[in-house]
């Protein structure tokens, strides 16, 4: 499935260390980042426009520079940026002198869906590309990755596609309220519950397993772990959030230091195997289905409509999403 970098110096306890300490900083972070206002804002607002220079100046012989990777670094960035205004801007209304929050505003409300379909896009694109581009292998022209197209490209773009169509009940998107021990003011999705967010982890890594090989290792194991274990745990029913969070920092963070998964003892490759390519691309699918029979069988049962209100408000998993609200 995974290969270590032996010839390079790599320990198997060693590179096991090293994904311990990826997964660990992106669970912190995220943990500073939403409980601190201006923590967030800095990392989602002045970071990017330092390292935006950065990258297109003195490191642009070295960092990511294709269509994709700049994609995925901007679009999660903004998603950060969004959910940060849902949560933190207010103001008061001139006429009725009361307080107005952004996360009262239904259109307001649209954004953090609007952004979750069109990062998934962007992966169901690549992978699409790769099957159809690299059907038996081949370098990548943009980054001189080694990729391995096939059917399971064209299963998990299906799956991504899937994915989108059970996003359900954004309406219903709300702030946590605040106590002693959270004043982080999360944005929580009731209707987001465990098993879409599975059907996602699923989908994603077969994607970062089919299109990004030499990264899988980080960007889909540890990376996808990190939010959906905050999810399960201190930040219920913000997953969306968590998940745009670790995302942006860790793209910026291989912008910036592109060598650290790319080459040296701590690189992991892909196996290039098909056999574990076609059975997460099938595993991602299968769950997807799954999601997607639930899904209008709730329809069907409860005659309620998923994208112009929440489906789940009869599960005991949305319940205690909305009473932390």
């Amino acid at each position: 499935m995974f290969i270590f970098n032996y010839a390079d110096g790599a320990t198997t306890l060693g590179v096991w260390g090293v994904w311990l300490l990826v997964f660990s900083a992106l669970f912190i972070f995220n943990e500073v980042a939403r409980r601190w206002k201006y923590v967030g804002f800095f990392s989602f607002v002045v970071l990017p426009l330092v390292l935006s220079v950065l990258w297109f100046t003195v490191l642009k012989e070295k960092t990511y520079t294709d269509w994709f990777h700049l994609a995925k670094v901007y679009s999660s960035t903004a998603g950060c940026i969004g959910f940060w205004c849902i949560r933190h801007v207010k103001w008061t209304n001139k006429e009725t002198g009361k307080e107005v929050r952004l996360a009262d505003k239904k259109w307001a409300l649209a954004f953090p869906p609007l952004i979750l379909a069109i990062n998934i896009l962007e992966a169901v694109a690549r992978d699409f590309q790769i099957g159809i581009q690299y059907q038996g292998g081949g370098i990548l022209v943009d980054d001189a990755m080694y990729v391995l197209g096939g059917s399971w490209n064209f299963m998990n773009g299906i799956a991504g596609i899937l994915n989108i169509i059970t996003i359900t009940g954004w309406v219903g998107i709300c702030l946590r309220k605040e106590t002693a021990k959270d004043r982080s003011k999360d944005m929580l999705w009731p209707d987001m519950l465990w098993f879409w967010i599975i059907a996602y982890d699923l989908w994603n890594f077969a994607y970062t397993y089919n299109a990004l090989p030499g990264h899988a290792w980080y960007c889909g194991f540890a990376l996808l772990l990190a939010p959906t274990l905050c999810a399960f745990t201190v930040g219920k029913g913000a997953w969306l959030q968590h998940r745009a969070q670790t995302l942006a920092i860790w793209c910026m963070f291989a912008q910036t230091f592109p060598a650290f998964q790319d080459q040296g003892a701590f690189a992991v490759a892909s196996s290039y195997k098909e056999a574990p390519l076609f059975g997460f691309s099938f595993a991602a699918l299968a769950a997807n289905i799954a999601v997607l029979v639930y899904m209008i069988y709730k329809v069907v049962k409860t005659k309620r409509n998923p994208y112009l209100g929440e489906l789940y408000t009869d599960l005991n998993g949305y319940k205690e999403v909305k009473a932390l609200s």
